[in-house]
């Protein structure tokens, strides 16, 4: 990706560079070290540098198999500490986060609740809280609130994080990476969407959009009825692989298509993982279940079987929306909206707005409702 380009999305995030501008005035990050594991692409560096604009110092580190290194580079030439380099390997990740805990920050920007667990295995003086951006951390985490003790706000319990990221954003972008990655259409082709929370939603309607053929699998019945209202196909779990052309899995759980699957899949069937940690798919199974495995440049797996069946992994089962050639991950809009929040919520637990009573709970809704006012504003100014 090219400077410019960067420059172009980071110049697009509208929210974070009036924020950014307000930050320098009112500094409330000063003194402060923001210690953040998050995917490093160019919105996530508009959000890193809004961060530094308010006084922090700022040492970040990405995830599995999204960080972009042009990225990186720009982050690292405007003073923001980068630890590591581009990874498949969990060990070298683990490093990575580990060296940024080692800084010993006062607030944790986390994603996938990789930072707060390690903080929890070597604990320091001086953590004051921090945030969670994801539903994957937010339920690695949940169980952890006695021993975090602090305050520590999800992102992603926003219902602006929900409605403009999760199910708007996220569909749109997996659909994006489907098409990109593949370069196969979508027309009447069946597809399978595992988990119909609000990012499962947005996948499942922006595919039916593209003209597939679109089913669901949910384990919650409750939810599965909603699928089912909202117009989708709701067969059972084995039907539904069985006959997918296209399967995604955006769940945040583990194991949702595993090595036992593999006789259920038809020829030629896609997979593709939508979900933040890379284990929905269980790859290493499915790998030892074929005879060979070709093609593997980090976008399309292609597992040939005995029985003469073919099978491909898309991106290595990590987050499609953020691997293979030319990730773009989710729209500009989207994630200026969510790392908005990000930075409120970071500056009300800096400040001590928020006690440890709010330990891995919603952002506030006081916050919501300035974010949402802020951007509605941007729109006014826009359409006169």
């Amino acid at each position: 990706m090219s400077r410019e380009r960067i420059e172009w999305i980071v110049e697009s995030c509208r929210l974070l560079r009036g924020i950014g501008d307000e930050l320098e005035q009112t500094t409330p990050f000063a003194g402060r070290t923001i210690g953040t594991g998050i995917h490093l692409e160019p919105k996530t560096a508009a959000l890193l540098l809004t961060l530094a604009r308010g006084g922090a110092r700022v040492v970040s580190t990405g995830n599995l198999n999204t960080t972009q290194p042009e990225t990186v580079e720009y982050l690292r030439e405007r003073d923001v500490e980068v630890i590591g380099r581009p990874t498949r390997d969990a060990d070298e990740h683990d490093g990575y986060l580990r060296a940024v805990l080692a800084e010993k920050p006062d607030l944790l920007l986390d994603n996938g609740g990789d930072l707060f667990v390690r903080f929890l295995e070597s604990p320091y003086h001086g953590l004051v809280g921090g945030t969670e951006e994801t539903t994957s951390g937010r339920m690695r985490l949940l169980p952890l609130r006695e021993r975090i003790a602090r305050p520590l706000l999800v992102i992603n319990d926003s219902p602006i994080k929900q409605f403009a990221e999760n199910r708007h954003a996220v569909g749109q972008s997996v659909l994006e990476s489907l098409l990109r990655i593949t370069n196969r259409a979508t027309n009447g082709r069946r597809v399978t969407v595992f988990g119909y929370g609000a990012c499962g939603k947005g996948v499942a309607e922006n595919l039916r959009s593209a003209h597939a053929l679109v089913s669901v699998v949910e384990v919650d019945p409750v939810t599965r009825l909603e699928a089912l209202l909202d117009g989708f196909a709701v067969p059972e779990r084995e039907d539904a692989l069985a006959s997918a052309d296209v399967i995604v899995t955006v769940t945040g759980a583990a194991d949702v298509v595993t090595g036992a699957d593999v006789p259920l899949l038809k020829d030629g069937a896609i997979l593709m993982n939508a979900g933040h940690l890379p284990r929905e798919i269980d790859v290493p199974a499915l790998d030892a279940a074929a005879e060979t495995v070709r093609g593997d440049a980090g976008d399309v797996r292609t597992l040939e079987l005995a029985d003469g069946r073919t099978i491909h992994v898309l991106t290595g089962g990590h987050m499609v929306t953020l691997a293979g050639p030319r990730p773009l991950g989710n729209s500009i809009e989207s994630m200026d909206l969510g790392f908005a929040l990000q930075t409120r919520c970071l500056e009300a637990v800096s400040s001590g707005a928020v006690g440890a009573e709010s330990c891995v709970v919603p952002v506030p809704r006081e916050v919501d409702e300035r974010v949402a006012s802020a951007y509605l504003a941007l729109e006014r100014r826009t359409s006169l």
